[in-house]
């Protein structure tokens, strides 16, 4: 694909960098254009107010920037914000009863409160947005490439055969494998990733100025993930677009991103270039959510930073700076009016907080602010990191050998037949041991789940075998399995789904105390309560009343009622902001090593698992593909699938990022119901395209077992030791 605007595509090191805060836009930062071009984007002084009167909240308050042609920024800020109220305020895609005031220029036109005419001009030519949900984005009952084509027929005059041409020529650029037959499906046949991805090939159908990205990798797979941010940069290649692109993940920021506003309760707090906001950071909650991000590249030696505290509600702002009740620095000062933002340090460098000087003189560091320290006595190293008995040594208390589980694949509606079988766990193998955390990752589809629930039922598996706490699954009674779901609770992915809307936290917590016959109810609550950092108060409020990260320590409350042995956490921290999650993680830790808990945790999320298992297991359609110590399966991974999965994870580090090998694996995952022979990764795996034809074949047909390479670490590859060997 080509465009005149192509020649304004630079790349990362030569593009120019713009940006503002209800202001004039920045200069450029130093290594880029002595010129810089006129703002493709420009926005200042956005106010959005919902409702009127005394009950009116103000989602957005004096939002401002810039882009300028081939630059991305950045937008970041916990959940409230105001980040996708401001872009859908560009869009002018806000309902009728918002309140919309301030300036939106496009290529040097004001574009607020154009008519709907006007708007409908721009959006999909001069100005296009990608939305967190692809499947919500396209019309499910139209195929996916007559809904691109139609998309390109509304701004250029052209027919209906050469719209139909664009649209696989912009399936096959965003790398859907045979576009042409692609085109014709609906988008319920698309997996998530490519419907993402034709959803971006929507977006640059018409070679737009900009292209604004709301939350484009949320919902999507860490592999899937690097694939859209790569279609992303080929997209902007491809149409010298600037890209603004909003984000809760700061990792994805430090890489993808120029320069980066950070926002809290509807205005930026703090602007920059990445580098400058990454490294010289001048604003204490944004220090605060740097430092409460797990990093793939450490494990759990360095505590996470947690932002105590919520957001404030947009109806009901603090008087001063919205940040300075949950801010451990703040001053009397901060309670007397809210700062604006400022010049720190280089050029383009703003920071709305009366000690960022303070900040930049001291050179104090999240850690510092914040109150945390490493761990450095000798008893909580032992306790945190190494065991004080041989892992070996330790009680065994979850063992699961071989187990299977497939699930018949019917057809038809009065008269159902058996067509295939979905193979979605088949022959896994691992075990816990007393004190000790496992992580169960690996892409979505891969068996995780299914797997967690072969073990909570703690029935007789459909094959291999599961022993809970000693007992065998198939052979327990019904006492023995009453006695079992003492001893092993679960906390859920979903706090609020999870939680009796009905019932008080007291309630809650009381349940599984009265059904079990323990102790007396009322001091064990507020022992509970105590226990994960909650008020005794809080006991008789109702769940809704409770923020995400409130309502996910209620669910760690619950679990622990019964003093159990071993805790099944089913993506425990995937729906919480960075700044709660680590408060969950740092209390999970401190709780594991209080009561001698064992975990089996299921997540997607591997920086996670890193910060907080001793050993992780990777699968991979339905079976491990390498299990070891945490540490040895990160630093030194034996599987192609491992490694790629562990170079896709964004680190939030500008520099690393950078400079980091990144493995894109080819394709969606396979379906379980049709598993490749052989090797089932081999359809995607580098390694086995590196191969000779004749040595190939083994992959091809002969399926690989989990083999030893070394203490406690196995590997289903044929030829791992090649990569070991790297």
């Amino acid at each position: 694909m080509t465009s005149e605007r192509t020649a304004d595509a630079r790349s990362r090191n030569g593009r120019t960098g713009g940006h503002g805060s209800g202001a004039a836009p920045l200069p450029l930062r130093a290594g880029s254009d002595p010129v810089p071009a006129d703002p493709v984007l420009e926005v200042r002084d956005l106010d959005i107010t919902f409702g009127r009167g005394p009950g009116a909240v103000r989602a957005v308050r004096g939002m401002g920037y810039a882009v300028r042609p081939g630059e991305v920024l950045g937008i970041v800020g916990e959940s409230g914000s105001g980040k996708s109220v401001t872009s859908l305020a560009v869009m002018g895609l806000l309902p009728p009863h918002a309140h919309v005031t301030g300036s939106v220029r496009l290529r040097g036109q004001e574009i607020l409160g154009a008519p709907e005419r006007t708007l409908t001009a721009f959006r999909g030519r001069t100005v296009s947005m990608v939305f967190q949900d692809p499947l919500s984005a396209l019309t499910p009952v139209y195929r996916v490439g007559d809904q691109i084509a139609e998309a390109v027929r509304v701004h250029q005059r052209i027919g209906a055969a050469q719209a139909a041409r664009r649209a696989v020529e912009l399936l096959d650029l965003v790398g859907i494998p045979n576009a042409a037959q692609r085109a014709r499906a609906f988008p319920h046949e698309f997996s998530g990733g490519m419907r993402q991805r034709a959803v971006i090939a929507m977006a640059i159908a018409n070679d737009p100025d900009v292209i604004l990205c709301d939350e484009p990798t949320t919902a999507l797979d860490v592999t899937i993930q690097a694939q859209v941010l790569e279609v992303l940069k080929t997209a902007q290649r491809e149409t010298g677009a600037a890209i603004v692109i909003i984000t809760h993940d700061l990792g994805v920021v430090a890489g993808f991103a120029d320069r980066v506003l950070v926002m809290y309760a509807g205005r930026p707090v703090e602007v920059g270039s990445v580098d400058e906001v990454y490294y010289r950071t001048r604003m204490p909650y944004t220090m605060g959510l740097l430092g409460s991000i797990p990093r793939l590249d450490r494990g759990r030696e360095q505590p996470l930073v947690p932002i105590e505290g919520s957001p404030p509600s947009p109806a009901a702002l603090p008087p001063g700076c919205p940040f300075e009740p949950r801010c451990p620095i703040a001053v009397p000062a901060c309670a007397e009016s809210e700062p604006e933002p400022v010049r720190v340090g280089s050029p383009g460098h703003l920071a709305a907080c009366v000690r960022s000087g303070e900040i930049e003189a001291e050179g104090w560091s999240p850690a510092q602010i914040y109150g945390m320290r490493a761990v450095a006595s000798t008893a909580d190293t032992a306790v945190r990191g190494e065991r004080p008995r041989p892992r070996g040594e330790r009680d065994l208390v979850l063992a699961v050998d071989g187990l299977v589980k497939h699930y018949p694949l019917t057809k038809g509606t009065l008269l159902r037949r058996r067509v295939g079988t979905v193979r979605a766990v088949d022959g896994v193998s691992f075990d816990i041991r007393e004190g000790e955390t496992l992580g169960l990752v690996g892409e979505s589809g891969c068996g995780k789940t299914t797997t967690l629930m072969e073990i909570l039922e703690l029935a007789a598996p459909q094959g291999g075998g599961i022993t809970v706490l000693g007992h065998d699954t198939a052979r327990m009674s019904a006492r023995d399995r009453m006695a079992v779901r003492r001893d092993m609770q679960v906390v859920f992915q979903d706090p609020l789904a999870s939680l009796d809307p009905r019932m008080t936290v007291h309630d809650i917590l009381a349940e599984p105390l009265r059904a079990h016959g323990g102790r007396e109810v009322g001091p064990r609550v507020r022992e509970l309560l105590g226990m994960v950092g909650l008020e005794a108060g809080h006991a008789a409020r109702y769940p809704q009343d409770f923020s995400g990260g409130q309502r996910q320590r209620i669910g760690i409350a619950r679990a622990l009622a019964l003093e159990p042995r071993l805790v099944v956490l089913d993506e425990p921290v995937s729906a919480l902001d960075v700044s709660i999650q680590a408060g969950v993680l740092n209390l999970l830790e401190e709780l594991r090593t209080r009561l001698g808990l064992s975990y089996l945790l299921v997540a997607h999320d591997l920086a996670v698992v890193r910060h907080i298992a001793d050993r992780v297991a990777v699968m991979y359609l339905g079976r491990i593909a390498e299990i070891g110590q945490a540490d040895r399966v990160y630093d030194a991974p034996m599987h192609p699938y491992t490694r790629a999965l562990l170079s896709a994870v964004p680190l939030p580090d500008p520099v690393m990022e950078r400079s980091r090998r990144r493995i894109l694996l080819e394709g969606d995952l396979p379906s379980p119901a049709d598993p490749p022979s052989g090797c089932r990764f081999r359809t995607r795996c580098p390694l086995f395209r590196s191969l000779d034809e004749a040595v190939r074949r083994r992959c091809v047909e002969e399926e690989p077992q989990v083999r030893r390479l070394g203490d406690d670490h196995g590997v289903s590859c044929h030829f791992a030791e090649r990569l070991g060997a790297e």
